[in-house]
């Protein structure tokens, strides 16, 4: 059995320690790497954890990056080495500070007030994956934070996988490799993790939503900083003279496709343009656009649209000036699985073991194991119980999370060389 009680104090002891990710204008890290010091915190606190399993090697590098080993079971030494990777970043999108999860005991249904915040309501009708979990424990947040369930339930899982295999040395399971990674949120988790070092054969990151999904394909993901330079001058002196970038910047965005290019009216396999974040003045404005789709080909013809949009305005606007700056981001992974064809059958067959189904499902957005599917160590994404990421309305489900840790117990075992 999986010590639920245990896994639900990891996970509340997480989420509290602030992991935001930060980032500039320009789309670089804000200080450094990691971008927030709540990530060397957890990242030591962790370190710590799990040496106090056993895990000797258990170590925290200069960049904030975690790892440590799981032995073999005895005979399995030459079994292929198995990575489980989460981050332990929050998205910078909504605060991660000063998380105050509230624990609801035996979910009655209905929706979810939350405390600080009544304005703050997790509704079924928004997520109807609510009627599925009536009678289990739900964690959420009261209200004026994320929970970091995205993805400190993935870093929950794992450290509790770890434990439950230390402490059964019965069970069969295959060489384990636990990788922590910084800085996911913004891009950046797998700048510094030195794959080699890691060593796996095949790794499989924990940052998915709901239960027993496997997401085998993602966006392929591009970024674009867009600098809009104007005049500036003192408005009391303007006429004629200045070109207020603000105002350029708003005729920009405004001839950028709602309709057919937008995240609010697009779904399932169609691409967006998604501007999201915007700063700067009169003389200068930067605005960071995300170019995605599931066809890697297509985000040029995405970048296109940008700068069409900006030749336009600036013609417009004599005077302006905007330059598109297109930064490559990660691949689609459904691009790189095919290296291990073993990854994502072995994950079936390892949930097939304990009576349930997986689905395999796409996901419109990228993990971490979309970059390390492009270097060549092929990385599905697994479940771990979270929902409405990145969000004051971010909730978790603790047995969903307890069913993760079983599938990584069985996922361990199904890589053993020895038939069973």
């Amino acid at each position: 059995m999986i010590n639920r009680q245990r896994l639900l104090e990891r996970f509340l002891r997480y989420v509290r320690v602030d992991t935001t990710a930060g980032e500039d204008a320009a789309g670089q890290s804000s200080a450094g790497y990691p971008s927030s010091p709540g990530q060397l915190e957890l990242g030591k606190m962790l370190v710590e954890e799990l040496q106090a399993l056993g895990l000797a090697d258990a170590r925290q590098d200069s960049f904030g990056i975690v790892t440590a080993t799981v032995p073999p079971s005895p005979g399995d030494e030459s079994a292929p080495v198995v990575a489980f990777c989460a981050h332990l970043d929050t998205s910078p999108e909504t605060s991660g500070a000063g998380v105050r999860p509230q624990v609801i005991e035996n979910y009655a249904g209905g929706d979810l007030v939350l405390s600080a915040d009544p304005q703050r309501v997790i509704r079924v009708a928004d997520c109807p994956e609510l009627e599925q979990v009536r009678g289990k424990t739900l964690i959420t947040t009261d209200g004026t934070t994320l929970l970091g369930a995205d993805d400190k339930a993935g870093v929950a899982v794992i450290v509790e996988t770890a434990a439950w295999l230390i402490e059964h040395p019965e069970s069969r399971r295959a060489p384990v490799r636990i990788c922590f990674t910084c800085d996911e949120e913004i891009g950046h988790g797998t700048d510094h993790v030195d794959l080699d070092e890691l060593g796996a054969t095949v790794c499989y990151t924990l940052d998915g939503q709901g239960a027993d999904t496997i997401d085998v394909e993602t966006f392929s993901a591009d970024l674009a900083v867009v600098t809009v330079r104007g005049v500036e001058i003192h408005p009391s002196i303007a006429k004629d003279r200045m070109v207020n970038a603000v105002r350029v910047t708003a005729a920009f965005l405004d001839r950028l496709p709602r309709d057919t290019l937008a995240p609010e009216s697009t779904e399932e396999r169609q691409g967006f343009l998604h501007p999201y974040r915007i700063s700067g003045g009169v003389g200068e404005t930067t605005v960071r656009v995300l170019l995605r789709d599931f066809d890697t080909a297509a985000l040029a013809d995405h970048a296109q649209v940008l700068r069409r949009a900006a030749s336009v305005t600036m013609e417009d606007f004599p005077g302006s000036r905007i330059d598109v700056e297109v930064r490559p981001q990660y691949r689609n992974m459904a691009e790189g699985l095919h290296r291990e064809p073993r990854a994502v059958p072995f994950a079936e067959q390892a949930l097939e073991s304990l009576g349930r189904s997986a689905r395999k499902t796409i996901v419109r957005g990228g993990t971490d194991g979309s970059r390390f599917t492009e270097l060549g160590l092929p990385t599905p994404n697994l479940a771990t119980g979270q929902h409405t990421p990145h969000s004051p309305l971010e909730w978790a489900c603790l047995e969903e999370m307890v069913s993760s840790v079983e599938w990584l117990v069985a996922l361990a075992g199904r890589w053993c060389d020895r038939p069973d």
